[in-house]
Order: structure tokens, then sequence, then C-alpha cells
């Protein structure tokens, strides 16, 4: 079973979407589990005390490291990736994901106020890893987005093995476009369009080959970073 905790000031936000659709079939039916541990509880006095003003002044609170380094030893395990979602961390990816999933689960530190004491993320090893280029109010939503992604990756959790294959990111490059019934479709502004001759012709090869074109224009135009890196990687491969 592949197991993820969540180390949280708010355990009620889960599992929130991880209970319904392929994440929460898989959950009930113990493909993985999840846990959410509430970091006040960890707290060394009766108000239940989990941050404090910053060493040189500055806005914002930052998590204790006592309180916090306490909640990781009891619920750390051995060989379990430690992930601390924050907005300079590591850029998530597919592949990070994909890693993380076929280990045996996760542990993830979901920060909040304006961050975490360095000293914990030193002290525990604390991968950092960001869902993108802003700022959450806390991890808990970051945290969710990062197991959701790793869930359906796990054997048995999508229903077609090659769903996950032929996915955006898998191997450079975003998704092709779909269609579906009915074959003619005429939207608000009147205009019939019409699902492209090559999907319905039943040629297997040039339904491959039209899509991996597409694959490839829809990431130059709107992932020119993820094309550049395809370029880089298949020079790399020739020499």
């Amino acid at each position: 079973m592949w197991r993820a905790t969540a180390l949280t000031l708010f355990p009620e936000m889960f599992p929130g979407p991880l209970g319904e659709s392929l994440a929460g079939r898989a959950l009930r039916e113990g493909v993985w589990s999840l846990e959410a541990v509430d970091i006040r509880r960890f707290a060394r006095d009766r108000h239940g005390t989990v941050d404090d003003a910053p060493f040189g002044g500055g806005a914002g609170m930052v998590m204790k490291p006592d309180v916090l380094s306490a909640a990781i030893e009891a619920v750390a395990m051995p060989g379990v990736p430690k992930v601390l979602l924050s907005p300079r961390g590591a850029p998530f990816s597919q592949a990070r994901g994909r890693e993380l999933a076929a280990g045996p689960g996760v542990l993830m530190v979901c920060g909040r106020f304006e961050g975490v004491d360095e000293r914990v993320i030193e002290a525990h090893a604390l991968e950092e890893i960001s869902v993108g280029d802003f700022v959450l109010s806390g991890g808990e939503i970051a945290a969710i987005a990062m197991m959701d992604c790793c869930v359906r990756l796990l054997p048995g959790v999508m229903g077609a093995a090659d769903s996950a294959n032929e996915e955006s990111f898998e191997d450079g490059l975003l998704e092709y476009p779909h269609y579906t019934r009915p074959a003619t479709w005429a939207g608000p502004d009147g205009i019939e369009r019409r699902v492209p001759e090559v999907l319905v012709s039943g040629h297997h090869g040039k339904v491959a080959d039209w899509r991996m074109k597409q694959r490839e224009e829809i990431t130059r135009r709107r992932r020119p970073d993820l094309w550049a890196a395809r370029r880089t990687a298949a020079g790399n491969d020739e020499k």
C-alpha cells in the first residue's frame, strides 16, 4: 500500500477532493492510505502555539522548529521521502510524481504563515517542492495536487494503462486535442465545426502521426520552455 501523510494545521482539509473519483475509489479499495496529522498536537504549551515572530524582524510569523520537528519525528518512516511544500522549492513535475509513486509513499509538510524555520529543513533534509510560481495561503492545496498526481500513477488506479503514457509531460510534450460525438457541432457562435477527417479515417498510423504533430505544435506554441528542453535532449541523444 502506498502511504501518504500530511502534516498540517488543518487536517480537516483532507482528503477533500482526494476522496472522490479515481483517488477516492483507490483510497476505499486500499490501494493507498492517507493520514492527516495535526501539527498542533505537538505544541509545547496549553495554548497550542505553533508559530513565533521571526528573528531579525519582518512581517508575519514563522513555524516553530521544536514543534514542527517533533511532528516530523513522530510520523517519519525510513525510506519515505519528506517533502515541504514551498513556493521557493523546485518545480513539481510529472517525472517527480512518477518517482514518488514508485516508492513506498511520501510525507508532506504543509507550511503556513511566512514559512518554516530553516533549521528544521536542514535537520530533516526536507525536499522543498513548489507547484507553481504563485503563493498559496498554505501547503495543503499543493499537497492535495501532488498526491492526486502520484495516486493516479499507482498500478490499477487508472482504467487504461496507455492513458497515463499519452498524457501531457510524460515525454516532454503536451497532450493532443480530443474530440467525441457528434462529428459536426455548432457552438454558440453558430459556426459548424467538424472533427478532423483523419480521426474518422480508421487509419491508425495516420491518427498516430496526426496526434504526434499536434503535440509538437501545441508544445512549441504554448510551452517554448518544454520545446527547447526536448530539442536539447534530442541533440544530446544524437551525440
